[in-house]
């Protein structure tokens, strides 16, 4: 089943992308929550118009995108963690306390444009991806800290 995203899915496209989907999975889902819209010839039409119209404004926001990537630069960010004696993490490093120290620097990032590249389980430097448009993709050094 062909189906025209009209949101970015994480895993599995970007805005105004035709992808091919589970029909359960479409028909269940995607149609319902209004994600997608079934890639039909009068909307595969309607969505290259509206791409073709809307060109201009998608290079301005791959370049604020850009800007802020090399705004954020090689900065690192420091994450406390509450630690026992061996150094391990009670808990979990997320993604929401990666976007508030963001924030504290003055970067205003989507805590869902974030991964972990590896599960923090203990006080180190690891490394996150920020998703910040389908053609910038940004890492970012993380610096677990004990609390």
């Amino acid at each position: 089943m062909e189906v025209i995203l009209k949101d970015d899915v994480k895993g599995l496209g970007y805005k105004n992308d035709i992808v091919s989907v589970k029909p359960g999975y479409g028909r269940n889902y995607l149609l319902p929550q209004g994600i997608a819209v079934l890639a039909d010839k009068t909307n595969k039409k309607i969505v290259a118009e509206n791409v073709r119209q809307a060109a201009h404004k998608a290079d301005k926001i791959k370049g604020d995108a850009q800007a802020l990537a090399d705004r954020i630069g090689d900065l690192t960010i420091e994450v406390p963690a509450k630690v026992g004696e061996s150094g391990r993490i009670f808990g979990r490093v997320t993604t929401l306390q990666i976007a508030d120290a963001l924030k504290a620097k003055g970067f205003d990032v989507d805590r869902k444009r974030i991964s972990l590249d590896s599960d923090p389980a203990s006080v180190g430097e690891y490394s996150a991806t920020i998703d910040l448009h389908r053609e910038v993709k940004h890492k970012l050094r993380v610096n677990v800290v004990a609390e």
